[in-house]
């Protein structure tokens, strides 16, 4: 084992080659000369390693240093032990980076490094979809000249990120943006798509504005003739008025609680087997009784048409769909409910020949409490909650409701559960 160089090694290197040459020249009468000889042989010898190791440095490819003899033998030595921790540091180092931006590209989150002058000098792949940036063809543009948004200007300028920036971004997408310190003149550009979190924010406030406008205007009744009870006994048609009123709200209420139960459950069990034509029977009794003869209906069911799913979601699809029919078409109209096998599975439909719905409004018709026409569907007692209903229903079962209407001709509300629920399949398999 080699170890480092030190002034005694180069004092026995000196005597090794003085020594001989002062006996020789005491013998030959030269000492003079030959000592010089001596030294400028020594020098040569360092020359020569000097100009190994300077080739070495700058012209040599190799990895490894040359060999070399006598002082010069520890020094080639160190610089290969040198050069063999600097290779095993920057092994490391670049495992820990690839490792960094290993786990920054699985981040939830877009992830840009800036320096504080706002150069780029890394993205994640998420960067690159959210905010449009490109890696590495952006490496060292300002970040301000690739996200052109005046607030996110100002708030990179004035430095103060004690809170997130919400930007919204032209693909109409909004993004949390949070900035941190996480080395000396570089920042971590953090941004989370919130999007989904507003829409949701939005919902809910249109949710309870909603709710607080449909209970507003039955509760206002009630507390109208409420009011004049104190002065005079109330009629028989106020009293059926205040009726009406209550099972209005004891209705959204119900329609409420029926739609926040299907959105809460986290699983619908799909082993129950529903008998459909049992409910449909009953629930052709239920629509004939709430038309009072001013429809047509006519129902037809294959007796043997069995499905697995969740028996209560299910009988609120089917049934909301008859009673839309029922309640929001004028006398005189035909309603044909089926239920029938499909060659995807059970098909479910009704079709009536109404005033139909016109095509703006059919893609919003299952939005809570969105109506076609808002005053007649407080006529008839209408909620706008019944297709929100639906359709969260048949998400539990693989299946959507379609909708179709021509104005004036005919409107089908339709959908079909997926084969593999039918009852019969499933006992087969």
């Amino acid at each position: 084992m080699l170890e480092r160089l030190s002034w005694k090694k180069l004092l026995l290197e000196v005597l090794l080659v003085g020594l001989p040459a002062l006996v020789t020249g005491f013998w030959l009468g030269q000492v003079a000369w030959l000592l010089l000889a001596a030294a400028l042989g020594l020098l040569l010898f360092h020359g020569y390693n000097l100009l190994r190791l300077s080739h070495w440095l700058w012209v040599d490819r190799r990895m490894t240093p040359p060999t070399g003899r006598g002082s010069w033998e520890p020094l080639f030595y160190g610089l290969h032990r040198m050069q063999a921790r600097h290779r095993q540091r920057r092994r490391e180092q670049g495992s820990l980076i690839k490792r960094f931006r290993s786990v920054a590209q699985s981040l939830p989150d877009a992830v840009v490094l800036i320096t504080t002058e706002g150069t780029m000098f890394w993205c994640n792949r998420l960067a690159q979809q959210m905010l449009g940036l490109r890696w590495p063809e952006d490496n060292g543009q300002n970040i301000l000249n690739l996200l052109r948004y005046p607030e996110f200007t100002h708030y990179l300028r004035q430095r103060d990120f004690s809170a997130p920036l919400t930007l919204l971004l032209n693909s109409q997408r909004y993004l949390e943006v949070r900035i941190m310190s996480y080395s000396t003149g570089q920042w971590l550009l953090v941004g989370r798509d919130i999007t989904r979190t507003r829409q949701l924010e939005g919902a809910r406030r249109h949710f309870f504005a909603n709710v607080s406008h449909e209970l507003r205007t039955p509760l206002t009744v009630l507390q109208g003739y409420l009011e004049m009870a104190g002065d005079a006994p109330l009629s028989a048609r106020t009293v059926q008025t205040m009726q009406e009123q209550t099972r209005r709200m004891e209705s959204l209420v119900n329609q409420l609680l029926t739609l926040s139960r299907i959105e809460a459950a986290p699983a619908v069990d799909l082993q129950q087997i529903v008998d459909m034509p049992a409910q449909l029977a009953l629930l052709q009794r239920e629509a004939e009784t709430l038309s009072g003869d001013r429809h047509q209906i006519r129902f037809s069911v294959d007796p043997a048409l069995r499905v697995c799913g969740n028996q209560e979601q299910l009988r609120s699809a089917v049934s909301n769909l008859v009673y839309n029919a029922v309640n929001h078409t004028p006398p005189g109209t035909q309603i044909d409910i089926a239920w029938q096998r499909h060659q995807q599975g059970a098909l479910f439909s009704v079709t009536d020949n109404g005033p139909g719905i016109a095509a703006e409004h059919l893609p919003r018709l299952t939005e809570r409490f969105y109506r076609v026409d808002k005053a007649r569907s407080r006529n008839t007692g209408g909620s706008g909650l019944g297709l929100a209903i639906v359709k969260h229903a048949l998400s539990h079962h693989h299946s959507r409701l379609e909708i179709t209407s021509v104005p004036g001709s005919v409107t089908r509300f339709s959908f079909v559960l997926p084969a593999t629920l039918i009852a019969d399949r499933q006992t087969s398999a």
